[in-house]
């Protein structure tokens, strides 16, 4: 089944949870989305929350893919909250449902990001990574380029410094 998107839908308290899970599913999967495996949803739940407030109130944006009544892949628009930067966004948050990994999810993704993008007049969007999970192949056939990086800047454990890195999307 195709993915179905929807941007900015209504964060019921059921979705939030979907959220939620999907968050945790995806880091104990070992997804990079801001966790270190193992996480619960407990740990989860105040950054989630953090990060609704910042759709249901702020300048960021949720895009949601569900798989007819489940949700299956989503990612956040970041405002950089500067006018310098107004003209292009940062995606975070990318993920996809474990169960649903290699089903072309990740990219229809992607691409209807980019087409959020386009429609909000927008230059670009970046996306950061951390290095070590083969995510730069994974970005570049979606067009984007890696723009540079930070050697060691994110600390996963005691001994295992991973490289911060930068790509970007052109959509003009």
């Amino acid at each position: 089944m195709a993915l179905t998107f929807v941007l900015d839908p209504p964060l019921t308290a059921q979705l939030r949870e979907q959220i939620v899970d999907l968050w945790a599913d995806v880091t104990n999967a070992g997804g990079a989305v801001g966790f270190v495996a193992p996480v619960t949803a407990d740990e989860v739940r105040p950054i989630a929350a953090a990060a609704f407030a910042d759709v249901e109130d702020g300048p960021d944006r949720l895009l949601v893919g569900m798989d007819g009544g489940r949700l299956a892949a989503l990612l956040l628009i970041i405002d950089n909250r500067f006018a310098l930067k107004a003209h292009w966004r940062v995606l975070k948050r990318v993920m996809v449902q474990p169960g649903s990994q290699g089903r072309g999810y990740g990219a229809a993704l992607l691409r209807e990001a980019a087409e959020v993008g386009r429609a909000l007049g927008l230059a670009g969007l970046q996306v950061t990574l951390r290095d070590g999970h083969g995510l730069e192949d994974f970005y570049a056939k979606a067009g984007y380029r890696v723009t540079g990086r930070i050697p060691g800047a994110l600390r996963v454990a005691p001994g295992d410094d991973r490289d911060e890195v930068f790509m970007w999307l052109d959509l003009r």
